[in-house]
């Protein structure tokens, strides 16, 4: 039992969590706690996270450590502890806590589907399959062996989701027949996708496909065998690459069937004048965005952006039910904050992006780097400045796989059965393809 004399923890990388609080730094104290990994001791891991939770005014997390530093063998106070990090969006904290209490209590499904949930926060579907394959208690139809499919899908093994999916029932309850018919879309994007390429753990387009239905324009060309694979992590974006996004975008309908009548304009600066120069590259009519309208392109430069704007989420909640004709194009689409509605198509996969006509860094007149200033010339100026640029793709630095107009349009012809259908379901997970993320 955690000692009640002792109040700091004796691990060393606990300790720098620990002298994070005594800074005022929660943030800090939390990556630290991350960094430390999860072989720590759950007492003394429990002592900082409450400490914390206090500090940042979370009771439930407070008082859900508090009683597991007193007693961290006790599976109640184990399975509050992992429950209230869950809560609390600390779900790397949650599952060492989980897989302990599963171990109290191997036959508790309730323990079983918490650890799940933690997992897929975390993105970690490979552990979440081998805690759902291994459980001794037997999986339930819903949503146990639901949770099982999709976890295999998201992990990348396609094998087991589809052998786990023909042994899944119809639902009883209702409740779960939208995930049942997701699910579906999901494996049959994927086997789509499987005959359009690899499908392996590089296939950044693919996977991206199965998983969503969103079309992938563009891959990045810089550090895809060092750990990005097709993504970008910070992004300083150009003219040329909307304007490359743009003409994917171009070939994409003409391949899967669809004959946009208009391009749909958002109301959010960035949107506008990509929607500006969309008209141009597709010859086609702009028109303020108004829900209901069919066989329109809607153009978004980035929709965490377009969420941000004034009218933002009732726009959003207007995209994400599917109309007749319509594409939701989203030039720059991050991977680690995914949007609220997933888009057809995107231009780009980033985790940090600096539009072209935002201020970007540049080295000033003595070396160091500066902020420049934003662009604030009309957007129709902006626009036509996109549309007249270079397309040639940037050749980076060569460890890429090709990425030919041929290869893409292949890629939309083969999938153009299974696009643009079902609801833009947010995406919660990156899916299996890796990339490394940067703070």
């Amino acid at each position: 039992m955690f000692s009640r004399r002792n109040r700091r923890p004796k691990s060393p990388e606990l300790l720098e969590a620990w002298e994070s609080l005594d800074s005022g730094d929660v943030p800090g104290a939390l990556r630290q706690l991350r960094v430390a990994g999860e072989e720590q001791p759950l007492a003394e891991v429990a002592l900082v996270v409450g400490r914390a939770a206090r500090e940042a005014g979370f009771d439930d997390l407070a008082q859900a450590a508090t009683a597991l530093a007193a007693d961290s063998e006790q599976p109640r106070a184990l399975f509050e502890f992992g429950y209230a990090c869950i809560e609390r969006r600390v779900s790397y904290l949650a599952i060492p806590a989980l897989r302990e209490t599963l171990r109290h209590s191997p036959g508790a499904r309730v323990v079983l589907r918490e650890l799940v949930s933690a997992y897929e926060d975390e993105g970690r579907h490979r552990d979440a399959v081998a805690v759902l394959s291994g459980f001794g208690g037997g999986l339930e139809e819903w949503p146990d062996r639901y949770l099982l499919v999709f976890n295999a899908i998201m992990a990348g093994d396609l094998a087991v989701a589809r052998r786990e999916h023909a042994l899944l029932s119809d639902p009883e309850d209702a409740k779960w027949q939208p995930a049942r018919d997701r699910q579906s879309r999901m494996l049959a994007r994927a086997a789509d996708a499987e005959r359009a390429g690899a499908l392996d753990l590089t296939d950044l387009r693919g996977w991206q496909y199965a998983i969503g239905g969103t079309v992938l324009g563009t891959l990045s060309p810089f550090g895809f065998t060092a750990g990005m694979t097709g993504r970008y992590a910070w992004l300083q974006d150009s003219p040329e690459l909307c304007l490359r996004g743009l003409l994917r975008l171009r070939a994409l309908p003409a391949a899967a069937g669809v004959r946009p009548r208009s391009v749909s304009l958002l109301p959010d600066r960035d949107s506008r004048i990509l929607g500006l120069a969309a008209a141009k590259v597709l010859d086609l009519p702009a028109e303020p965005f108004a829900p209901g309208r069919e066989d329109t392109v809607v153009v978004a430069y980035d929709l965490n952006r377009v969420a941000a704007h004034e009218d933002g989420p009732d726009i959003i909640g207007q995209l994400y039910e599917r109309v007749p004709g319509q594409v939701l194009h989203e030039h720059a689409s991050c991977w680690t904050d995914a949007p609220a509605v997933t888009p057809d198509s995107a231009g780009v996969l980033h985790q940090s992006v600096s539009a072209p006509w935002d201020g970007h860094l540049r080295q000033g007149a003595e070396g160091g780097i500066e902020q420049g200033a934003p662009d604030d010339r009309p957007e129709a100026e902006i626009a036509a400045g996109i549309a007249a640029a270079d397309p040639t793709p940037d050749d980076g630095d060569g460890e890429g796989p090709a990425d030919p107009d041929e290869a893409f349009a292949a890629f939309a012809t083969a999938v153009r059965s299974t696009w643009l259908t079902g609801e833009r379901t947010r995406l919660g997970s990156a899916g299996p393809v890796p990339s490394s993320r940067f703070a």
